[in-house]
């Protein structure tokens, strides 16, 4: 056994007895050392000498004996830089008690998630897997794991720093078993959650005679101390979407004849999530596409887009032969929107001449028609 020794516990938690049970590098009996920490009180005065040995002697022998009768029946998987606690004082920040836990497993939820607590000015919250978290392919244990939650939880260049520990009450004792990992987290927008996939064995688990388990029921809890938190990098992130949706939108223009504006736009229509119109130039968009009828397609609020936030789209405009289901004009093509580049469309669309011959018949009665297909296959935003 390693001697006793003094520190000052890290997490400026009131003072009391901590035992830390730390796993023995390449040991294959899975023997472990005990080494006992007191908290010191601010400003006490130094003990004599010969009373703090003897007191040093009391606590170390009361800790040999707390381990022997409550650690030994429970059996560690080698966790590099886990150290597991015992302490006789409850969780700073939340405290969880489920009752009737094997309905969980007949009800086939593979996990519950607390509600959400503050600790260091952010939102958190623990998820608990009964039976291990499957989607780590963990087995014959129990997964406990803290999640920053909310709000108010970074964004992917935004990261908070922070130490825990997760609890587990055992109720013989009235003590708490506790897992903590000797290095703070970083939680971020790309991992919100740390925590211990292994936290304990469900033969330890279960056991009655170890307390964590009594009458069905359980209790967990969690101490966090946000460290620091910052800005990390800038940059962009794409979002392709599967099975993406077509949407049509039928645009008829009357008194073709009697278009004098520049341009005229459709009524708005949403495709993608994002809002759409048509914009039209009867006599051109400008002097090179003069005697041709223009046709745009074009984000309807340019700029209330977030910045470098893009929109990639496959779209087509057509111009309706109305006689015949066939024989209609369009062009079709991929774009990637913006709002420094919110409209895309062909200025020399069609000929005024070749718009009004009736042999094609887009224009009748003063009237044509122009649809449009659009298909919004991804998004590109800004790294926050």
């Amino acid at each position: 056994m390693k001697s006793t020794e003094k520190c000052v516990n890290k997490f400026s938690m009131p003072c009391r007895i901590f035992v830390f049970v730390e796993k023995i590098k390449g040991n294959s009996s899975k023997h472990a050392s005990i080494m006992l920490y007191r908290a010191q009180k601010a400003g006490k005065q130094s003990m004599r000498k010969d009373h703090h040995h003897n007191m040093e002697e009391h606590l170390q022998s009361s800790a040999v004996k707390f381990f022997a009768r409550n650690m030994t029946s429970l059996n560690f998987d080698e966790q590099d830089g886990i150290l597991r606690t015992i302490s006789d004082a409850p969780p700073t920040h939340y405290t969880i008690k489920i009752q009737s836990l094997s309905l969980l497993s007949k009800h086939s939820l593979e996990k519950y998630e607390s509600g959400e607590f503050e600790a260091g000015g952010y939102k958190w919250k623990l998820v608990f897997y009964p039976n291990g978290n499957k989607s780590r392919n963990v087995t014959e244990h129990i997964s406990l794991n803290l999640v920053l939650a909310g709000a108010n939880a970074p964004q992917t260049c935004w990261e908070v720093h922070a130490a825990f520990r997760l609890f587990l009450f055992d109720q013989n004792t009235g003590t708490y078993f506790a897992l903590q990992e000797q290095n703070e987290r970083r939680f971020h927008g790309m991992k919100l959650d740390w925590g211990f996939d292994k936290f304990l064995s469900l033969k330890a688990f279960t056991d009655a005679s170890n307390g964590f388990l009594v009458e069905d029921t359980c209790v967990f809890g969690a101490e966090v101390f946000v460290r620091k938190e910052r800005s990390t990098c800038k940059g962009e992130c794409l979002s392709m979407i599967k099975d993406a949706i077509m949407y049509k939108h039928v645009w008829k223009i009357d008194n073709f004849s009697k278009l004098n504006a520049e341009s005229y736009d459709s009524q708005t229509f949403i495709a993608g999530d994002q809002k759409w119109k048509i914009k039209l130039y009867p006599m051109g968009r400008d002097g090179a596409a003069s005697g041709h009828l223009s046709l745009y397609l074009a984000l309807a609020y340019p700029t209330s887009l977030p910045p470098a936030s893009k929109i990639y789209a496959q779209y087509t405009l057509r111009l309706l032969n109305q006689a015949t289901s066939t024989y209609h004009h369009e062009y079709k093509v991929s774009w990637w929107f913006s709002a420094s580049s919110p409209m895309r469309g062909w200025p020399r669309f069609i000929t005024v001449t070749w718009l009004k011959n009736t042999s094609y018949r887009f224009l009748v009665n003063d009237s044509c028609t122009v649809e449009a297909e659009v298909t919004v296959h991804g998004t590109a935003s800004a790294l926050e």
